[in-house]
């Protein structure tokens, strides 16, 4: 595992994730096994308060994968970087998003991409791995979460429904 952290350490999780002691390395190793089980063609897939959990110790960053109409009226995580797997309402897919995901973050960095709804961002994961990026992964339930049975997102799951942090412009 190419993980920047003493994979011993235990630390005590804050307030936004479960109140639980966690182990970077364990975390990681579920979002693997996930993967595994699932055939998935990337890293790993990881839970919205495991992957705040990583940002917050500084071993991960977060790509937001979502398009910029999507960031400015929905709403964003402040210490996200914004790399966009799609542009403009139309979803025309970004030719440059690996060459961007290359020059702003690198190839030896945890990364955890995250969308909507956790979808494109697993597209985007099996695009980056494919390309060399050998530690990336999807977060689960996006940035909105899965449609309920009225088809609305922020009901179920999701980063907001976790109540981690976000911020709307």
């Amino acid at each position: 595992m190419n993980a920047q952290f003493d994979s011993t350490q235990t630390v005590e999780s804050s307030s936004a994730t479960d109140g639980l002691s966690k182990n970077p390395l364990e975390i990681l190793q579920r979002a693997q096994h996930y993967a595994e089980e699932n055939e998935l063609d990337f890293t790993g897939s990881i839970p919205p308060t495991d992957a705040w959990y990583l940002i917050e110790q500084g071993l991960a960053v977060l790509v937001d994968v979502r398009t910029n109409e999507e960031r400015v009226f929905v709403g964003y995580v402040p210490e996200s970087i914004h790399i966009a797997w799609a542009t403009g309402t139309s979803f025309n897919r970004n030719p440059r998003f690996l060459k961007e995901l290359d020059s702003k973050i690198g190839k030896d960095k945890t990364i955890l991409l995250l969308c909507r709804s956790g979808k494109r961002s697993a597209l985007a994961a099996t695009a980056a791995f494919s390309a060399g990026f050998a530690q990336v992964y999807n977060v689960l339930e996006g940035f909105e979460g899965d449609l309920n049975e009225q088809q609305q997102r922020n009901q179920t799951n999701g980063w907001r429904i976790h109540h981690l942090p976000w911020v709307q412009d």
